[in-house]
């Protein structure tokens, strides 16, 4: 690092600040090899899917919970919905017992919304997320990575750290639910399949009205 100083900063002798980062790099480089570029990764969402303990959810009680990445449970022409404006409603329902994070609800929630707001128009259909995560996800964070062992050894039973939010969904509990005309049904049914890809457990998409306005599709 030293013998590109020239390089970095012709002609002018590097200020305080300058060389205060300049050591700041050479301290990281220099731990960064000594730990085999050890880092603290993500774990995965397959460690948080199972339901075990009580619900995590006393905000009173907890500090620096993450933000909620859902940003809106209501998308399309909500009035018409809560009016009975669509004859046409579809659920999707979780088929087990599972957590699903604040993540996979957005993004289950973004791929439906564009998929069904491409054919109905944005006034032509309503969309809801039913769930919300109230559940505190905790991780022991420890470092990974070559070497990791020599760092973090962890402890049994640790209590963890606060990570994210989740929702705790039971069998058979609607997750998303789609307001529709007829015509949209296909594109409706496809929206909810796409959007239960996201989910770690299997579901099933139900019609809860308008069968009688979908002759041969159901």
């Amino acid at each position: 690092m030293i013998k590109f100083l020239p390089i970095l900063f012709p002609r002018t002798w590097p200020s305080f600040n300058q060389w205060e980062r300049i050591g700041g790099m050479i301290k990281g480089a220099s731990v960064g090899g000594m730990l085999g570029g050890i880092n603290m990764a993500r774990k995965p969402a397959s460690m948080y899917r199972r339901l075990k303990g009580p619900a995590y959810t006393r905000r009173k009680y907890i500090g620096g919970v993450p933000n909620n990445r859902i940003l809106a449970y209501h998308s399309g022409n909500r009035r018409a919905a809560e009016t009975g404006g669509f004859p046409v409603v579809l659920e999707l329902r979780a088929d087990n017992n599972c957590q699903i994070r604040h993540t996979a609800l957005e993004a289950a929630r973004v791929i439906s919304n564009s998929t069904i707001r491409n054919a109905a128009g944005t006034q032509g259909y309503a969309l809801r997320v039913h769930t919300y995560p109230h559940h505190v996800l905790r991780e022991n964070k420890q470092a990974t990575g070559a070497g990791a062992d020599r760092v973090s050894q962890g402890m049994r039973c640790a209590f963890g750290k606060n990570v994210g939010t989740a929702a705790r969904v039971r069998r058979g509990q609607r997750v998303i639910s789609i307001h529709c005309n007829a015509e949209n049904y296909l594109t409706a049914k496809d929206a909810l399949r796409k959007a239960g890809m996201k989910f770690p457990t299997p579901t099933t998409t139900r019609v809860v009205r308008g069968k009688e306005h979908l002759k041969g599709l159901v």
